[in-house]
């Protein structure tokens, strides 16, 4: 594996193309509408089945903001009436007893993840109620095994609040930044004073924490390699133990916010990639570790050991520690993925209240993966998370011939070898230091879903770097 990163300007703006972010394979655009709630309890079955289960990762979707922020791509929900809140909390419950249900009782979950939206339009009183629910429908893991996390925007809550989330159980906390600048704030509509936000990271180190997590952006309108330093600056003295510096994916056609967001105040591309280098060369110098893609660490985190000791993955909450499990999906639009398939419930508020009402879980599409699925699954994850794929290891365990059934994928292989973004012999795949900021190209290599026809709506991706 690749202990360091090399910025090569010219190659990154030959690859800088869109493409899948690989947090599953196939992708989520692939989901299938004939696939409902008996389809999933079925799934769920053989995740019972299996000789030795996985264990259980549960995440939970909480869709409301007070405000738009007009870069999201999140399915959110704007509103600033809090019984919302409540209303969304019962059928929440009522959902997490009847995914419990369809599972065995000696399964175990593993971790608990709240995403949005605004996990904290909750207050704490209804997120420990949550907790508690959870707690009697399934199984937990023993507290010093268990991981509860939840993604905070620092204005929603106050120092006294997050002590609270942290004696009630989360033991992970995630916070969204993106940038300090006052000016890429107002063009973002996401005003957010450095200062709560840095009291609030504070805060979770007095607390112990397990992990802290924050969300910073690039390409952003406004934003200049300059400035960008100054929220680096102030993030890197505040010390969180992860950061993940995401690229701006402006998709105007598919999200309705970013449409506030003027072209013209984006950053041209040659700027965009050097505030992306000037970023990586200030977490390097800072003692950061890259885990992959857009997300870094410090070697002491979990993340870290997780990737120098091979039991990083990948999944739809982007990198984590602690190996494979099957996360049960909870809440309007979350997603759930099992070793047999995935599924996927409503875009709907209004029809997931319903179905919930109804005592029906609302599961709207998902798909079961072929043998073929999961081969290039587990390709797709090696180079994402590894940087590294063993052929020999590859043909025992799937029966196969990796250079007859693997040939067209090869021969595109050897023309990103040409341009040194990967090694290749009889025995191995490995990515170089080059290819380290281009692994969704090289992923993108076995993806035999990305030239099959898609559905009506023409799928859009981000770009690649």
């Amino acid at each position: 594996m690749p202990s360091t990163i090399e910025f090569k300007q010219t190659l990154l703006q030959r690859y800088d193309q869109p493409g899948p972010r690989y947090t599953s394979y196939p992708t989520a655009p692939h989901l299938r509408e004939d696939f409902g709630a008996t389809e999933y309890a079925a799934l769920v079955q053989r995740g019972n089945d299996d000789p030795v289960p996985r264990p259980l990762s549960l995440y939970l979707h909480i869709p409301f903001c007070t405000s738009p922020c007009f870069y999201c791509g999140c399915h959110r929900v704007i509103t600033r009436d809090r019984t919302r809140g409540e209303d969304y909390l019962v059928r929440l419950l009522r959902e997490v007893s009847l995914q419990a249900e369809l599972v065995d009782a000696d399964r175990t979950v593993r971790q608990i993840h709240l995403g949005g939206g605004t996990p904290t339009f909750l207050t704490p009183a209804q997120l420990d109620r949550l907790l508690e629910g959870i707690a009697s429908n399934f199984r937990l893991a023993p507290a010093t095994q268990r991981e509860v996390a939840i993604e905070i925007d620092p204005r929603s809550i106050d120092t006294d609040d997050l002590a609270r989330l942290r004696s009630g159980g989360f033991n992970r906390v995630s916070f969204g930044v993106q940038d300090f600048d006052p000016q890429v704030q107002q063009a973002i509509n996401r005003v957010q004073p450095a200062a709560q936000t840095l009291s609030l990271i504070a805060c979770a180190r007095r607390e112990q924490f397990h992990s802290i997590n924050v969300d910073l952006i690039y390409g952003l309108p406004r934003q200049t390699p300059a400035r960008f330093e100054h929220t680096l600056d102030a993030i890197i003295d505040a010390a969180p133990g992860r950061i993940a510096l995401y690229g701006y994916a402006h998709l105007p056609q598919r999200f309705k916010a970013q449409r506030q967001i003027r072209a013209d105040e984006l950053p041209a591309a040659e700027q965009r990639l050097e505030i992306f280098q000037r970023a990586l060369q200030r977490l390097a110098d800072a003692g950061y570790e890259h885990i992959g893609m857009d997300h870094f660490a410090r070697p002491e985190d979990e993340l870290a050991r997780a990737r120098r000791n091979g039991t990083l993955i990948r999944n739809f909450q982007g990198y984590a520690a602690g190996g494979h499990a099957d996360i049960l999906g909870l809440g309007v639009t979350a997603i759930s993925q099992t070793s047999d398939g995935l599924a996927q419930n409503t875009r709907s508020l209004s029809e997931w209240n319903h179905q919930l009402d109804r005592g029906e879980l609302a599961v709207a599409r998902g798909l079961w993966l072929s043998p073929e699925d999961r081969l290039r699954g587990e390709l797709i994850q090696s180079i994402m998370c590894h940087q590294l794929i063993h052929i020999d290891a590859v043909e025992r365990r799937h029966g196969i011939h990796f250079s007859v059934h693997f040939q067209r994928e090869l021969q595109r292989l050897h023309r990103l070898q040409d341009d040194g973004l990967v090694l290749i012999d009889r025995r191995r795949i490995e990515v170089t230091p080059a290819g380290q900021l281009l692994l969704r190209v090289v992923a993108s290599v076995f993806d035999a879903w990305l030239t099959r026809s898609g559905p009506a709506t023409p799928i859009t991706h981000s770009r690649m770097v």
